[in-house]
């Protein structure tokens, strides 16, 4: 078994690999790809190269406004240049109908658009944030990033999501202890239409859970009903805002307020799809 020691050796070593030249990390200001960030700047200084990192953030349809927010200030925090490149994935009408492979294809646009900046830099190399507890998930949108060669450090040294906060911690990476905020369209069960007005009414509730002291939270909407994700050990303290939650997300034009007694876990919208493949395996 590879210790802890062991992967942090090789992804620094794959780093001062890749940063022998000029690179282009997709930056999305979570845990993951600041590590990235933070390190490939440390190995530049450490190599006395010359090498320029472009730290590049989506600002899309499908993500909250607060990461484009979380990214700015970490690329700021660490000196590099930031680009934000502007993509509409609901353009897209296979996208807009959300199905089972949107992933896939909502990394394929993005990865292509990164791509097309890379190239009018000179630059050959992309890094990207997946780790290795996202290789043994529903994760469909790796399938676009290793047919597009974009790389993956943190995978490629074996770095579990637990070991990510871990170096991130140790490094002094200001988000080491940020939720995970995957796309609001994760919240929509698959061949719902996906509307700018439901998402923004998603990312509202999401935030004002938030304020109440639910750091990690998922409102998922099916039809008329919004059915809220939150840690178990969570559900007393939950309970005893029930009231002013549910008046709130009513004037928000949620019809019926559920708590999922299962509490919170990631990819929910996932379990029939993972259901079926197991059967078919």
């Amino acid at each position: 078994m590879i210790t802890y020691e062991e992967k942090k050796r090789k992804l620094y070593e794959n780093m001062k690999h890749y940063l022998q030249e000029d690179i282009c990390l997709a930056f999305s200001g979570g845990v993951d790809s600041s590590l990235l960030l933070i390190l490939a700047k440390s190995c530049v200084k450490e190599q006395q190269k010359k090498s320029n990192i472009y730290a590049v953030t989506f600002d899309t349809m499908l993500h909250p406004s607060c990461d484009l927010n979380t990214a700015k200030k970490v690329a700021k925090e660490a000196e590099v240049f930031h680009q934000v490149l502007f993509v509409n994935e609901l353009e897209q009408e296979e996208i807009r109908f959300n199905p089972e492979k949107r992933c896939y294809l909502c990394k394929k646009t993005l990865f292509s658009k990164l791509q097309e900046f890379a190239k009018s830099k000179g630059i050959s190399i992309i890094l990207e944030g997946t780790n290795e507890d996202d290789l043994h998930v529903y994760r469909p949108g790796l399938q676009a990033i290793q047919e597009l060669g974009i790389k993956s450090p943190l995978a490629e040294a074996g770095f579990t999501k637990e070991e990510v906060r871990k170096l991130a911690k140790e490094l002094g990476v200001s988000v080491a202890e940020r939720p995970s905020t995957p796309c609001l369209a994760t919240r929509l069960p698959y061949g719902t239409e996906i509307s700018m007005g439901v998402l923004e009414r998603i990312a509202k509730g999401e935030e004002y859970l938030h304020t109440l002291g639910f750091p990690v939270v998922r409102l998922r909407v099916h039809g008329e009903i919004a059915r809220i994700e939150i840690p178990q050990k969570e559900f007393e303290s939950f309970l005893k805002k029930s009231g002013e939650i549910i008046e709130e997300l009513k004037k928000m034009g949620f019809d019926y307020i559920t708590l999922d007694m299962q509490g919170f876990r990631s990819g929910s919208m996932d379990e029939k799809i993972i259901k079926v493949s197991r059967k078919n395996t």
